[in-house]
């Protein structure tokens, strides 16, 4: 059943043309995701279906009611019945001091209750931690409409879409499938042109040879010889003339084959380099950052209480948990060096925050980064090329960026300076997915340690290789990927007793710091203070093993 369409939809700023769609379908059972790069006008034409924005040219039939969920809040969005709150964990009224997920719960409970036969939906994972992503997923799976959503979170359309919507350059391309075959599509494309362009030069090298020979057997024509008489050099000429007019025409002919050649563009390519940090800057020691005893709490609320974390040299160091739990909080504590955290003096950190304030406006792109970098020029140029920023458009103002642009900027910014661990505070956000992705790849091949907090599954999955999560007041790690977090939290008596085991570990390195300084005291160590934590850590040890030892009795 259709449910809506539109045909010859043209949408323009000024003279530039925006939006050119020349016919666009959702059926009953379509789920589509709508991607595109960050300004390619993916929210105008979520706008223009929903009936929101109505200057354009073109129609759009809508045959059924559907349902909205905006991503920019409204000064006043009503009330929603109490059965909906209840299910999103929303408020039923709407008011502008909620938190920025509050309101996309309230504004998600809304759409859904609404029971209409179609959603659209503009970025509805917004400041969503992964617990309320996996939770809307579930109530997508459940919907039984269709929709059609923009999301930069590949992983939920990867788990809900049947077909995704390429806007690019104006025009809408569909690919069926979810997003993983979408990308498959879009690399065979790009091996297909690939190949087309290598055969268009080969046979336009042939032609321009073919040519050049032709031209040079058109020169060897010999001039007619002194001792000729007047008939006989006649002849000799005329024979030339047509020789020569052959040629020509051969000429023509290939040069017209040349001109009429469909020509193939150049695929973009990305040159790829690892991103080392400079040996000046490697870190040697096994613990970076260290804390112990950690607590923490604002008014009546408890952040941290008794919590303690280890972050290890090499280390890809993801931090998770719900919404409020302290990821930004401790982020912020290890940046202040507070006195339950301790740090390695070798540590040059690199810090990325929400504001994005490590920048200067008035300055472009190369100057901005090039101020703080280590490197050259051309290894500047080569990795801003990786973050998409190519030729003359490194000499942008930062001023006229969009915010997916200034993110890669800080990015580029701060891997390039004097540092050798990155942290970073929700990196993903304002970045449109092929921007996501170079990033993603831009920090894999980062050489440093980073900590970063992020609600993107897929990114998490890809770069870490630590997770750090926050539960009830305290901070576990789980050493390994993502997958293997889940796993493990599936299977809680395996998790715990890996967390046991890390505990071991670094009460023992720091047991083994602790009888270096006994054996050797500096002046400024308090020898008392030292026996007191020797002993404490011999005993915490013997708990935390004896546990270990309870824990393999029982599984046996």
């Amino acid at each position: 059943m259709l449910l809506l369409e539109c045909k010859n939809v043209k949408k323009y700023y000024r003279d530039r043309l925006i939006l050119n769609i020349k016919n666009l379908k959702v059926y009953s059972e379509d789920r589509i995701g709508l991607v595109g790069i960050n300004g390619e006008g993916k929210t105008t034409l979520l706008n223009i279906l929903a009936g929101i924005d109505s200057e354009y040219e073109g129609s759009v039939k809508r045959y059924v009611d559907f349902s909205i969920i905006e991503q920019l809040d409204k000064e006043d969005q009503g009330t929603i019945n109490s059965k909906a709150a209840k299910a999103f964990g929303a408020n039923t009224t709407w008011n502008n001091y909620l938190s920025g997920g509050e309101k996309t719960r309230f504004k998600l409970a809304k759409g859904f209750y609404d029971n209409s036969p179609m959603i659209i939906g503009d970025e509805p994972t917004s400041n969503l931690d992964i617990q309320g992503v996996e939770f809307l997923e579930k109530k997508f799976k459940e919907y039984k409409g269709a929709f059609i959503i923009v999301s930069h979170d590949r992983e939920f359309l990867d788990k809900l879409c049947n077909s995704i919507f390429d806007l690019n350059k104006g025009k809408i391309k569909e690919y069926k499938g979810n997003y993983s075959d979408y990308k498959d599509q879009k690399n065979q494309e790009f091996n297909r042109e690939a190949f087309e362009y290598e055969q268009y030069n080969r046979e336009k090298r042939r032609i321009k040879e073919s040519v050049e020979q032709v031209k040079r057997r058109e020169n060897s024509i010999k001039r007619t010889p002194t001792r000729m008489g007047n008939s006989e050099a006649r002849l000799h000429k005329m024979g030339g003339q047509k020789a020569k007019a052959s040629l020509d025409r051969n000429i023509k002919n290939m040069e017209k084959r040349l001109d009429h050649m469909d020509i193939k563009q150049k695929p973009g390519e990305i040159k790829k380099i690892k991103l080392d940090v400079p040996d000046g800057n490697k870190l040697y020691n096994n613990v970076l950052i260290w804390g112990n005893n950690i607590n923490k709490s604002f008014q009546n609320k408890t952040i941290f209480e008794n919590a303690e974390f280890t972050i290890f040299n090499n280390s890809k160091n993801a931090i998770i948990g719900p919404n409020g739990c302290g990821k930004s909080t401790l982020i912020k504590m290890i940046m202040k060096s507070e006195s339950s955290i301790k740090k390695s003096k070798a540590l040059k950190v690199g810090y990325y925050s929400q504001e994005l304030d490590i920048v200067n406006d008035e300055l472009s792109i190369l100057e901005n980064v090039t101020i703080d970098s280590v490197y050259d020029e051309t290894y500047i140029r080569i990795i801003l090329g990786r973050l998409l920023f190519k030729d003359r458009e490194v000499h942008k103002k930062v001023k006229i960026l969009s915010g997916g642009e200034r993110v890669k900027v800080c990015f580029a910014k701060l891997i390039l300076s004097d540092i050798n661990l990155l942290i970073l505070d929700e990196p993903t956000n304002y970045l449109d997915v092929d921007s996501l992705e170079v990033v993603e790849e831009v920090l894999k091949d980062y050489g440093g340690s980073i900590i970063f907090v992020s609600h993107d599954r897929r990114f998490i999955s890809s770069l870490a290789d630590n997770i750090i999560y926050i539960e009830n007041h305290k901070i576990l790690t789980s050493k390994g990927s993502y997958e293997e977090y889940i796993e493990k939290k599936n299977n809680p008596v395996t998790d715990r007793e890996e967390e046991i085991k890390k505990q071991i570990l670094v009460l023992e390195n720091r047991l083994s710091e602790v009888i270096g300084k006994l054996s050797a005291p500096a002046k400024k160590d308090d020898v008392k203070e030292l026996d007191n934590e020797y002993y404490k850590i011999l005993k915490e040890l013997k708990q935390l093993k004896m546990k270990l030892k309870i824990k393999y009795l029982n599984i046996k």
